[in-house]
């Protein structure tokens, strides 16, 4: 090999060194960076799973805000959102005291019913965070109570449902909502509530009953302060996700039963296009 040969050998190892280094200052680095930051979020994973695993719920939910927050654009947000959604109502029904809720001790007098009007919220949630069987309570002793008002926001254009509470939302629901978008717009409250709704049917000479196939209303009814709409259950789940009803927001039954335990009448509910 000559000496002009082994020159221009030379000068062209040297430009592939050189290409080599700049690529990777140019995304080298980047890949690596990414490696790290998956690297971080699945141990901040590992840690979520574990401290929920242990009934370490407050700890857990912290660890999937953190990863959400963090890792915003991770293909597994949408995982981890629903993740802390699920951990949010076991937190709800658990006697955890958690922001929005406090420790009561119980008087001589009180009756689920009453505290439940104190504090703005149902009898099913008390019995169900406090893990009661009945009405029976004994004076003295100290129960969950929660105090943070509830609000819900019915998003038609996604037809899904939000319950809130202190602006965080607690969990969303997938439902059904009016046909031609006929469900009104607007800020209602939910004035009356109730188990195994019978439906009275326009054109029907009696009430059809629950459990009828022909009552569309499903287990649970919450009205509106507007007469003939409101939150109810199903018989046709696999109408869910469509604009499908007569003007209602229509949930799964276990979905509505659900939320039936939860939010108390006055409860405002926000619908919007």
């Amino acid at each position: 090999m000559n000496k002009k040969t082994f020159l221009i050998l030379g000068i062209i190892l040297l430009g592939l060194i050189g290409g080599s280094i700049y690529f990777f200052n140019r995304s080298g680095t980047s890949f690596v960076s990414r490696m790290q930051g998956a690297s971080s979020a699945g141990s901040l994973l590992i840690q979520a799973k574990a401290e929920e695993a242990k009934g370490n719920f407050i700890e857990a939910k912290a660890l999937y805000r953190k990863l959400i927050g963090e890792y915003p654009n991770s293909q597994k947000v949408l995982e981890w959102e629903k993740k802390l959604e699920e951990l949010n109502l076991k937190l709800l029904f658990s006697s955890a005291i958690t922001a929005g809720s406090k420790a009561y001790e119980i008087k001589p007098g009180d009756s689920l019913n009453r505290i439940a009007r104190e504090f703005k919220t149902t009898v099913e949630l008390i019995k169900k965070e406090n893990n009661l069987s009945d009405d029976r309570i004994t004076p003295g002793r100290k129960i969950k109570v929660w105090t943070a008002p509830f609000s819900i926001l019915v998003d038609k254009s996604q037809n899904i449902l939000m319950l809130k509470a202190n602006e965080e939302v607690i969990k969303t629901y997938i439902v059904s909502t009016g046909k031609n978008n006929c469900t009104p717009t607007g800020t209602f409250k939910i004035v009356n509530k109730q188990i195994d709704p019978p439906w009275f049917k326009s054109g029907a000479g009696k009430p059809i009953p629950t459990g009828s196939p022909e009552n569309v209303l499903g287990t649970r009814w919450m009205g509106f302060d507007l007469a003939g709409y409101g939150i109810h259950g199903t018989v046709d789940p696999q109408s869910l996700g469509k604009q499908v009803t007569q003007g209602c927001v229509r949930l799964s039954n276990p979905d509505v039963e659900e939320l039936y335990i939860i939010v108390p009448i006055g409860t405002e509910v926000t619908v919007v296009d």
